[in-house]
């Protein structure tokens, strides 16, 4: 009996530290899995984004090497000064690309149009373009009709600035804070959706949206101090694309 007892006792002594060791082990593993967890959050919210994963910001060059690119299927030759992005420069297949070109002459970027792109002036010549592929984009007719004339004032528009004809859109559309001008292109239907003029609008903007063909389309966004040359932007738009496009 005495032996049980020291067994007993024995036990009591050799249990008691491992009783007192896991009660310190579990809240340590805790406090361990939460400062990984922890430091893996703050990683995603603040530690700097790979390359591709942010916002890529526009850096156009001067240099004008010809890049190949291919917007879906449409295989394009492009200067480099015309490309906004660095990684786009570096070529390939991609399913959108930006693009600049400048009034007067419609080159590619130059050191001399760096304020132009910085200051954002209400004459400021630079024209913003982005092509995208694999679009079903409705022709500038077909989204005329069955867009935008089903939310203007008057169907008949008015006569407008530059042989432009005019439409004013309804207090209640989306489109209330945009004048919608068509002309007549030398390749039909022209169709621009211009920024109102306004004392809080400091450099409004006319957007045209386009299809190129062959899933391709084409948006162009230009200074509205510039309304008085849409024809020859359209004109010269369209001759750049189809120098882009020859292979």
């Amino acid at each position: 009996m005495t032996g049980t007892r020291d067994l007993s006792h024995a036990g009591e002594e050799f249990g008691e530290p491992a009783r007192r060791r896991s009660g310190w082990l579990i809240p340590l593993a805790v406090f361990f899995v939460t400062a990984c967890l922890s430091a893996l959050v703050l990683a995603y919210y603040f530690a700097p984004a790979p390359p591709g994963l942010a916002q890529e910001q526009p850096a156009p060059t001067d240099v004008n090497r010809p890049v190949a690119i291919f917007v879906g299927s449409t295989r394009l030759q492009i200067p480099a000064n015309y490309i906004l992005l660095a990684s786009a420069r570096r070529g390939g297949a991609m399913k959108e690309l930006a693009l600049i070109t400048l009034l007067p002459d419609f080159q590619g970027y130059t050191l001399g149009a760096a304020q132009d792109l910085t200051t954002n002036a209400p004459d400021s010549g630079v024209i913003n373009l982005m092509l995208k592929g694999d679009q079903a984009l409705l022709s500038e007719q077909e989204r005329l009709e069955r867009v935008y004339m089903t939310q203007v004032e008057d169907p008949k528009g008015q006569l407008g600035p530059y042989g432009l004809r005019q439409y004013l859109f309804r207090a209640d559309s989306g489109y209330h804070d945009q004048d919608l001008f068509v002309g007549n292109a030398p390749r039909g239907l022209m169709v621009l959706l211009c920024t109102k003029l306004a004392v809080d609008i400091p450099s409004p903007s006319c957007l045209r949206d386009m299809p190129l063909g062959n899933g391709l389309a084409l948006s162009y966004r230009f200074k509205r101090a510039h309304l008085s040359q849409w024809r020859i932007i359209d004109t010269r738009i369209r001759a750049l694309m189809n120098d882009f496009t020859k292979n």
